[in-house]
């Protein structure tokens, strides 16, 4: 007998069964079940998902689902890797995700942190604490990633090296999803070898009135951060979050300071939703050999400002038009407080896109477009500007953006979605069209296969084909120790992958397997021990293959032994240089991680208080150019394997967590980039209060 109140119960079922003597057999009446945010459907933009939409399972595919067992176990709230988004548990590609917990349990203190325990991801710093920072997926390089903020791209055409300024607060994370291996169909041309998606917390749940953190540790680190959130009523919902950090740096010449803002508004409704968001970051800090260690004593400045707006309609045919604005600021000094290779840099994205999608008798089809404008001002990259062009600089008086360079990106894309019994196929392509290239469009297809055997095991194939644009940078720049080239043709490859997933309430495995055949693969190189790096590009293939496997071990052990969580992740990658001109050494597309492995352990130690340890070895190819008195040497030294072990300590009360963050407990000294030492042991404590 139920208690009759106001409040609304909430059933939550984790089975789906077709038994007789089941609850939905009993009833002998036809259930219609609904699912909360990216659970099933999601909304049509691009993206891995999006959070905080309500919709509704097809019928269509919930019979098909239905069909491939008896019984069927429903997974985690996740959305596919397609334009027409589909139900997790009918996905037809995998995508990796860190949800909020994860992240609150591994005392995460940066998003490139998260990103370190992915072992298909590669994150190289130049200093600590998530500054200056290369994010690279299944052995690409940091200019083969699209990173995205709510479905968003956060597009720097100048290069990849600052992509990773997110403009986005820990504290706004519901979770990031990384999808593996080329997806140009899905996420636009940029999509090379995978994408990053940083979702943020919903409007349906928006987090506490006010939650605050601070924290301090080595090296003079000081980290406060504040997010406050409201629920508007009548369907509207906002939040605002801002942080400030400094530091001395981990390493010589990496101090820093900087902070970030974001601000988010959302409408929902049953017919529409709205969403606006907008976010900046700044950061000051000493560069650290960024450019050569010729030039020890390098310093740069990052400001970038992202301001976008999207909505979608509900009915039959689903609409979603979307405007995004993304500035991006670089001042770079090769000699600090001195002119000398001193750079100014303005890139703009303007992008527009309408994307829709219907379901109808054969399945579910999408079509969109998308117009990207990408502009630059500099003083050092692209066609220079006649005196009455240049444009003043903005904080330097008697400055100009003498140079400047555009592009205009047109992409059409259209995708099917077939769910029929145990099988799901989705199949696309796009249509790309760029005026720095030509004027002629190219197509870049995709299909993606999965099929499930059982209620625990999903199999998965694909097959995409992407490009790369080359960056301003890779086009443009010369210093004295690097040389652009104007001549570079587009990066594109054919890329294969095929995969399994296994889940389990005890346990849950992903395998997975890729090769990609790429042309015009872009690096920059160095020809002898005394050349500078010129930018040139070659034929290169890769290979690789991973397993990830997650261990609920209070659901195996029991609640009242202290084991809570375990996850061993491992990946191998290789490389084949098919055609190029033989070089001394790469600096970016062929310095790849050939095995990373990552162990996740997570316990109580009493009541209150637990413990996360994490380990992580790794072992890259390639070799730095050793450098004496700031002279280089003909020596190249290896790179080598290096492992390293941290710790996060946190007591939870129900208001407030104290915590610690144990960094490199080995005190391992190693390099994982060209002469910059990586920091030592590194603590970090603080506090977490929601009101």
């Amino acid at each position: 007998m139920f208690k009759q109140t106001n409040k609304k119960n909430v059933l939550t079922f984790h089975q789906f069964s077709r038994k007789g003597w089941s609850l939905f057999s009993c009833l002998h009446r036809e259930v219609r079940i609904g699912v909360l945010g990216a659970a099933t459907l999601a909304c049509a933009a691009p993206r891995l998902a999006v959070a905080s939409t309500a919709v509704w399972l097809p019928a269509d595919e919930l019979t098909d689902v239905e069909n491939a067992a008896d019984t069927l176990e429903l997974g985690e709230a996740q959305a596919a890797a397609t334009r027409a988004p589909l139900a997790a548990q009918v996905a037809a590609r995998q995508v990796t995700t860190f949800s909020r917990a994860d992240l609150e349990a591994a005392g995460i203190t940066s998003i490139n942190d998260v990103l370190k325990l992915s072992a298909a991801t590669d994150v190289r710093q130049r200093g600590g604490f998530g500054i200056q920072t290369d994010i690279s997926i299944d052995g690409g390089t940091f200019d083969q990633i699209t990173l995205l903020l709510n479905g968003v791209p956060l597009v720097n055409p100048q290069t990849g090296h600052n992509a990773a300024d997110f403009p986005v607060n820990l504290s706004d994370i519901e979770r990031i999803e990384i999808l593996e291996g080329a997806a140009s169909r899905v996420m636009g041309s940029q999509a090379f070898s995978g994408a990053v998606n940083i979702v943020t917390r919903s409007s349906v749940n928006p987090g506490s009135p006010l939650e605050a953190r601070v924290e301090g540790g080595s090296y003079g680190t000081l980290r406060g951060e504040a997010r406050t959130a409201w629920n508007l009523g009548q369907g509207w919902s906002a939040s605002a979050s801002g942080s400030w950090q400094r530091s001395d740096g981990a390493t010589r010449n990496s101090a820093f300071e900087g902070g970030k803002g974001y601000a988010h508004l959302g409408y929902q409704a049953s017919d529409l939703s709205f969403d606006l968001q907008a976010g900046i970051t700044a950061n000051d800090f000493g560069a650290n050999t960024f450019y050569s260690a010729a030039y020890p004593n390098q310093w740069e400045s990052t400001r970038r400002y992202l301001v976008s707006a999207r909505a979608e309609t509900k009915g039959r045919l689903h609409l979603s038009p979307q405007l995004s604005w993304v500035r991006s600021l670089d001042h770079f000094q090769l000699i600090r407080h001195s002119e000398t290779g001193e750079n100014f840099h303005r890139g703009d994205v303007f992008a527009a896109s309408l994307n829709a999608y219907t379901d109808w008798a054969l399945g579910r089809t999408a079509i969109g477009a998308e117009l990207r404008e990408e502009v630059i001002y500099s003083t050092n990259l692209g066609r220079e500007l006649t005196e009455e062009q240049w444009v003043s600089i903005a904080g330097q008086p008697g400055r100009s953006y003498n140079r400047r360079d555009d592009r205009t990106n047109l992409s059409y894309f259209l995708e099917h979605n077939v769910v029929w019994r145990q099988f799901t196929l989705s199949a696309g392509v796009m249509a790309e069209r760029n005026n720095a290239i030509d004027d002629k469009f190219r197509l870049y297809p995709g299909v993606d296969l999965s099929y499930r055997p059982s209620r625990q095991w999903k199999l998965f194939a694909s097959f995409e084909q992407s490009l790369r644009l080359p960056s301003f940078t890779d086009l443009w720049y010369k210093s004295p120790t690097q040389e652009g080239n104007i001549g570079l043709r587009p990066e594109e490859c054919s890329a294969f992958r095929i995969g399994a997933d296994f889940v389990h309430p005890i346990a849950t495995l992903h395998l997975k397997a890729h090769y990609k055949r790429g042309t015009n693969m872009i690096d920059w190189v160095m020809y002898t021990p005394e050349d500078i790096y010129h930018a040139t590009s070659f034929s290169l293939d890769s290979y690789g293959a991973g397993l990830d496997a997650a261990f609920k071990l209070d659901n195996w052990l029991g609640q009242r032994q202290p084991l809570q969580h375990l996850s061993l992740s491992y990946a191998w990658l290789g490389q084949h240089r098919r055609k190029g001109e033989d070089y001394f050494k790469s600096n970016y597309a062929l310095e790849y991680l050939r095995h990373k492995f990552v162990a996740r352990l997570r316990h109580r130690i009493v009541s209150r208080l637990t413990a996360e340890w994490s380990l992580r070895v790794q072992q890259r190819e390639g070799s730095y150019l050793v450098y004496e008195n700031l002279k280089p040497t003909a020596e190249a030294r290896p790179y080598g394997t290096h492992a390293l072990l941290d710790l996060h300590l946190a007591w939870t009360a129900p208001r407030y967590t104290l915590y610690a963050d144990l960094t490199n407990l080995t005190s391992h000294r190693y390099f994982d980039l060209a002469n910059v030492p990586q920091p030592r042991f590194m603590v970090l404590a603080g506090v977490k209060v929601s009101i």
